[in-house]
């Protein structure tokens, strides 16, 4: 180990294991360097980006020895863009790194003991799974070391790290100068109108992509991604033609200008296509200039929306968008039960995937016909519906109104009378009367964020304590603490990961747990 420039390397240094959430193992003198960037069996040069007494951080900055299990990975972005950092790993080494994690989850965080771990389910497609991707626009485009390089302005240049063959990383600077990354500004003040600025000068860089992995004011111009059919290649690459054609302005995220801020696109099994632009502020003749040319450009649109959004940040949960073309929303389809998705609503990202994980909710539910099932978090009422045949009755609860709008409709369209849906949050919901009046759970299945289930739900949960809780998590870790705080009053019977994203870090996971006796 050695300091060079203020920095740490460390040099030919062999990868063991697998840690979580995409990351490595080495040990230096006893101590653990988590590793971005690194396939277990690689031999690697790093650069310590935090070190601690007993731990420290790092990325690759070169392979000195690749390991036997690296593949070469497919997409152009590839290194660059940290959408699907697993690509020079194959399938099988994916769902085994997965499987560890969860199952290290479960023990170490949550202490589950004795419980059936049973084996993830892998997706059957790779590639083109996702059925909803957000691009944004940013008048700041990151740019690779090369670019930079290769720039004529010696005054906006940026040091950036050299792109690694097979990194699955990203291009971040970390010196200590500016910390940030690479990047050319958009700072043309030949500006006709707000919408409207000159393009395809060395001054100004639109982009149109996904962010850059912990830069959140610049984006990767994305002119191919595997994550969803072509047709996300044609929108997204026709979208930033239109634009540029048109001169229209890109947004700054720091300066909050620019009119082009995010481009919104849900693709169905049932192929229905909803697009929604997402604009600064009102502009009604720009607006309607740049959706009738996206719709000459992708005929296969069935819904087109635009939705202004004055707000500095992106959500539009709070918003109207404004049907342009088409009936507002998609519908879906899991099994034989089928689905309105509307601009604002949740739906899991990978349908076929979700068709795997929500039989497994299932079949841990072991209803008879005789069950009244909670579904919290229930969204567009999905897990509820999925499940309904088997139940006598199903209480869905979401925070989201839209989305318990839909809830209802799609209980409707599939003719199940026997589902309800409520708009709050479950701790307010349920009490006393509103048991009196709908029945307690015999089992509660529960689908939170990322970041789990708040404290208080817990609580309630122990409170209520239904006869089985049914736990569908997108995190493990936080998963596996609540189930510690569930151990109180139940153990965990069972579980199973599902892989929903494949070629990234992320686990899905299904558990059982059981009211203790």
């Amino acid at each position: 180990m050695r300091k060079k420039n203020k920095r740490i390397t460390v040099e030919n240094i062999a990868v063991t294991d697998y840690a979580a959430q995409g990351k490595a193992i080495a040990r230096l003198d006893g101590k653990v360097i988590f590793t971005e960037g690194a396939v277990p069996g690689d031999v690697v040069d790093l650069l310590l980006t935090k070190n601690k007494k007993d731990f420290a951080e790092a990325r690759v900055i070169k392979i000195i020895k690749p390991s036997a299990d690296r593949v070469t990975p497919f997409c152009m972005h590839f290194g660059v863009c940290g959408g699907c950092k697993w690509q020079m790993l194959p399938y099988a080494k994916q769902l085994q790194y997965k499987q560890q994690e969860a199952e290290q989850n479960l023990v170490r965080i949550g202490k589950v003991t004795g419980a059936v771990m049973m084996p993830i389910v892998g997706a059957d497609e790779q590639v083109y799974y996702r059925n909803k991707l957000e691009f944004t626009f940013s008048n700041k485009r990151y740019l690779t070391a090369e670019e930079i390089e290769a720039s004529p302005m010696p005054s906006r240049r940026m040091q950036a790290p050299p792109t690694l063959p097979g990194e699955g990383g990203n291009l971040e600077n970390i010196s200590e100068d500016s910390g940030e990354a690479g990047f050319i500004e958009n700072r043309s003040s030949e500006i006709s109108t707000p919408s409207r600025s000159p393009q395809g000068r060395i001054g100004g860089a639109p982009s149109l992509g996904f962010h850059a992995p912990r830069v959140f004011d610049k984006t990767i111009n994305i002119f191919e991604c595997f994550l969803m059919d072509g047709v996300n290649n044609r929108i997204r690459n026709g979208m930033r033609e239109i634009a540029v054609e048109n001169n229209y302005t890109f947004y700054d995220i720091k300066e909050h200008t620019g009119w082009l801020r995010n481009l919104i696109v849900r693709y169905c099994t049932t192929g229905e296509l909803m697009i929604n632009l997402c604009i600064n502020y009102e502009d009604e003749k720009n607006t309607k200039i740049v959706l009738d040319a996206l719709l000459a450009k992708v005929p296969e649109i069935t819904t087109l929306l635009y939705t202004v959004n004055p707000k500095w940040n992106d959500t539009i949960y709070d918003l109207t968008p404004q049907v342009y073309f088409g009936k507002g929303y998609v519908t879906e389809k899991l099994e034989n039960f089928e689905f309105i998705i509307s601009p604002k609503s949740f739906f899991q990202t990978n349908t076929k995937q979700a068709e795997k994980l929500y039989s497994i909710a299932r079949d841990f539910a072991s209803l008879t016909g005789n069950e009244v099932v909670y579904d919290l978090y229930c969204g567009t009422g999905s897990i509820g519906i999925f499940v309904s045949p088997l139940a006598k009755k199903i209480i869905g609860v979401e925070l989201i109104d839209d989305a318990i709008e839909d809830a209802k409709k799609n209980a409707d369209n599939n003719n199940i009378a026997h589902a309800t849906f409520f708009a709050g949050d479950v701790i307010k919901i349920c009490d006393d009367a509103f048991f009196a009046e709908h029945g307690r759970p015999d089992v509660v299945i529960t689908d939170p964020p990322r970041a789990g289930m708040h404290e208080k739900l817990v609580n309630k949960l122990l409170e209520i304590a239904a006869p089985v809780i049914v736990y569908v998590s997108c995190n493990t870790a936080t998963m596996a603490r609540d189930i510690f705080l569930l151990s109180e009053k139940y153990y965990v019977e069972k579980t199973q990961p599902v892989d929903m994203f494949p070629h990234t870090h992320h686990i899905e996971c299904v558990a059982k747990l059981v009211l203790k006796a």
